[in-house]
This record gives C-alpha cells, structure tokens and sequence, in this order.
C-alpha cells in the first residue's frame, strides 16, 4: 500500500499529522480562547469547568443559608410569640395590681369617712350627756 502525501504542507497541518494528542489539547486551546470548553463527559460547554463548580459550590452554599435563614425565622417567630404572651400577662398582672391598689384607696377612704362618722356620733353623744 502506498501512502499518497500532497506535494505542500502547511507547518499546522505538520504539527497535526505528527501529534494527535497535541492536536486536541491544541483544539482545546483553541476552543478555549474562543470561551468554549469541554466537562468531564466531553460535552462542549460555553462556562469554564472551574467557573461551573464554583457556581455549584455557591448554589449550595445559597441553599444552605436560605435554609438555616428559614430555621432562624421560625425560632425568631417562636421568640416572639412567647414574648407577645408574656407581654399580654404582665398586662392583666398590671391590671389586677392598679385594682388592687384602687381598692385598697377606697377601703382607706370608707374607713376615713366611717372614723369622722363615729367620732361625730361620739360627739354628738357627749353632748347628750352633758345635758
């Protein structure tokens, strides 16, 4: 069998027809200026594959944060669920002690007014005595 070569080479044609390792790293290279790369399947991908599993890693980063964010604002809402109930029970707390206070001022009062009734009452008493 005889080879058939053309009469001109051109130096790229030389550097491809010697090496064909060195023609896909140059393809890669060459697809690789023009912003295209290949993953570890051999698909063509426009995203550089480091740039790609950065984009994944910050995925699940996201994910993770929006997930300990929706833990957070569940303890946060749980906080102030309890806070708005022991609010409304220092309230009544509140309340029954002005009642409480009120009452005792009107007790003092009626004993006061009960007190000036009876020392008139005593007066009064005296008085009748004395006659």
């Amino acid at each position: 069998m005889t080879h058939l070569l053309p009469a001109a080479i051109t130096p790229s044609e030389q550097i491809f027809s010697r090496e064909p390792g060195r023609e896909t790293a140059m393809a890669k290279d060459i697809l690789g200026e023009a912003g295209l790369h290949f993953d570890e399947l051999n698909k063509l991908r426009v995203l550089d594959p480091e740039v790609s599993q950065q984009t994944t890693e910050l995925k699940e980063e996201c994910k993770d944060f929006v997930d300990k964010i929706g833990q957070f604002q569940k303890i946060v809402g749980g906080l102030l669920e309890l806070v708005d109930q022991l609010a409304k029970e220092a309230e009544n707390e509140k309340m029954k002690a002005i009642g409480a206070r009120n009452l005792l001022k009107s007790i003092a009062k009626q004993r006061e007014a009960q007190q000036q009734q009876l020392q008139a009452l005593i007066a009064e008493k005296k008085m009748q005595l004395e006659r």
